[in-house]
């Protein structure tokens, strides 16, 4: 069997080359740790996904949940599975020991959860989203909340999830129509419908926590009236037991593309006008709260959009060296032996290209985990506040440049198998489909794009985008010192200067009020800046692998050599094509804004 988890050499050179996880045990939190335990966490994730997750990612996708007598079915072996996630303690990896939780950096718990992600995605997000919704009422809620819903969480007996779009809203929160009215006894009662939540319904555990987002009835209008409601599936008694089940009905399940193994639901809440719910936090301020959350999971999003094109890009290679198809251009001979498809060139190509999009986001996305470590354990506030700062202004990227690209990742994927990839008895048709859901959830990457261009960009003055400005130029002077990386540190340098003389003139543009038009192509700016986020991620690689080779390891050297052939595979070959989207972005080209409906 293809091996399609993490390639464990190359997550080595993220954490200890590129990332210096252990550098993070020098801080007061993380001081128990060491590169022994790092290594041994990440095994022991390795070992349950191969064991528990990965067997049934077929199955699940086969026999996706059925509605049946009001509840959600799911096939028998997703439950044993979760069950040794919970056991093995990953669920509270980055928790302290005091509350029962190994202590990890973000890092080292993403790099772990991205064995899971690989090898089943589905079955994955039920923790994903437990662990989400854990942390918001912890940063969020009373102690009361605390007690009653995040303990049973933490130790893994309430799952949870997020509550937000509803039928006639999709992704415009500001219009959502869900009320609660305040009760006696200072809870609330819900009503309203909420659709596509994922893990909505299931029995994978006593009790489901969702967060939910509705309005007061002195709400005041659009998303400054939203507050966030911790709305349980059953009532939690004042001794912790189960009480009555609370008047969330399940109405039904859709159908999807691909994520099969994960439940999408559509919940009603109130239909008997008895749906107990507790506010967080403070009225009207639940966007603001559950914006930590989406942000978890837009990361969480990217990575996975990464482990998908990470196994296609695994299963298409293995193909490949093993699959024997006709000879080189120059081979003549009818009667000479096939060659493995890997040795033809547009094959080699499809190969690099994958290669380059699926190690270039994971780099990304374990660099934002490592930046949210800093943004908890650098020494000063101001530190911290720094390293948010960098995190808010690259999570659109995180989230919307893997979920576009290792999507084409997959899509080579299966042009690489041929015939064969479009059919069901291989396995990359179905990356393929559970890649394809990631441009669209957790805010599809056309809001990623109005997020990064519309707000990102221009926060605090631009502090963030300046402070990212100054990483690219450190990079590329420290990549000036080898004479055999100036072919790919140039297009950067590059890219760099035009993506900030374009930034200026949409900035200005927005400061004159010309907010449509600065931001109608603002897809282009997103695709343009993720390219040159990944080519700086795809800089610094270059850097370490030229390093590792000086360190003349003879068994590391087709590992950095195939680095460095990635990184000016995308330097190169990407890196440059940005230019003309940037051009259209330049010159203001209206030709979608100016589009009638009427025209069509």
């Amino acid at each position: 069997m293809t091996d399609i988890l993490p390639d464990a050499r190359n997550l080595a050179f993220e954490l200890y080359e590129v990332l210096d996880a252990e550098a993070l045990t020098r801080r007061e939190r993380f001081a128990e740790h060491n590169r022994e335990t790092f290594d041994a966490a990440i095994n022991t994730a390795r070992t349950i996904a191969e064991k528990f997750f990965l067997p049934h990612n077929r199955k699940s996708d086969e026999h996706e949940p059925q509605y049946v007598d009001g509840a959600a079915q799911l096939i028998p072996d997703i439950k044993p599975a979760v069950d040794a996630f919970l056991e093995a303690g990953f669920l509270n990896a980055t928790r302290t020991f005091e509350q029962g939780g190994m202590q990890l950096p973000t890092l080292l718990s993403q790099a772990c959860f991205t064995q899971f992600q690989a090898a089943n995605i589905a079955t994955s997000s039920y923790c994903m989203l437990t662990m989400g919704a854990a942390n918001l009422i912890e940063n969020f809620g009373n102690e009361e909340q605390k007690q009653r819903f995040l303990q049973p969480m933490i130790e893994g007996r309430f799952f949870g999830t997020m509550a937000l779009t509803e039928p006639h809203a999709g992704s415009s929160l500001s219009d959502i129509r869900t009320r609660a009215e305040p009760a006696a006894d200072g809870s609330y009662r819900l009503k309203g419908n909420k659709i596509f939540i994922s893990a909505g319904d299931h029995p994978l555990s006593d009790n489901i926590v969702h967060m939910v987002l509705g309005k007061l009835p002195d709400a005041p209008p659009g998303v400054k009236g939203i507050s966030l409601f911790i709305v349980p599936k059953f009532l939690v008694n004042d001794d912790g037991s189960l009480g009555e089940r609370n008047d969330v009905t399940l109405a039904g399940l859709f159908h999807k593309m691909g994520w099969r193994g994960t439940t999408s639901t559509a919940l009603n809440f109130g239909d008997n006008d008895n749906c107990v719910a507790y506010l967080v936090g403070k009225p009207h301020q639940g966007l603001n709260y559950m914006f930590q959350m989406m942000n978890e999971a837009r990361i969480g999003v990217g990575m996975g959009a990464v482990m998908l094109g990470n196994a296609g890009y695994q299963y298409s290679l293995d193909y490949a060296r093993n699959r024997p198809q006709g000879r080189l251009p120059d081979g003549k001979d009818p009667s000479s032996a096939q060659v493995s498809i890997v040795e033809h060139t547009d094959v080699k190509r499809m190969l690099l290209t994958q290669k380059a999009y699926v190690e270039g986001g994971y780099d990304l996305g374990l660099y934002a985990a490592r930046l949210f470590d800093d943004t908890e354990t650098l020494e000063t506030e101001e530190q911290r506040k720094t390293a948010l700062q960098l995190l808010d202004l690259l999570t659109p990227i995180v989230k919307a440049w893997p979920s576009d690209y290792c999507l084409k990742a997959n899509e080579l994927a299966l042009q690489i198998l041929g015939g064969h990839g479009y059919t069901r008895e291989y396995p990359v048709e179905q990356y393929y489909r559970d890649n394809r859901l990631n441009p669209i959830h957790e805010g599809t990457n056309g809001i990623q794009s109005l997020d990064l261009l519309g707000r990102k960009v221009a926060m605090n003055n631009g502090a963030a985008l300046k402070q990212l400005s100054g990483l690219i130029q450190d990079t590329c002077a420290r990549a000036s010192e080898f004479d055999s990386l100036n072919a790919l540190r140039e297009p950067l340098e590059s890219l760099h200067a035009h993506i900030g003389k374009v930034t200026l003139a949409l900035l200005g543009d927005m400061g004159q009020g010309k907010v449509n038009q600065a931001l109608a192509n603002s897809a282009l700016y997103l695709n343009a800046f993720g390219h040159m986020v990944i080519g700086w991620r795809w800089l610094e690689q270059a850097i370490r692998a030229e390093q590792g080779l000086a360190r003349g390891n003879a068994a590391d050297t087709d590992f950095y050599r195939g680095k460095l052939q990635a990184a000016r595979y995308f330097l190169t070959w990407e890196v440059p094509s940005c230019h003309h989207a940037l051009s259209v972005l330049e010159n203001r080209d209206s030709t979608c804004l100016d589009m009638q409906d009427s025209w069509f």
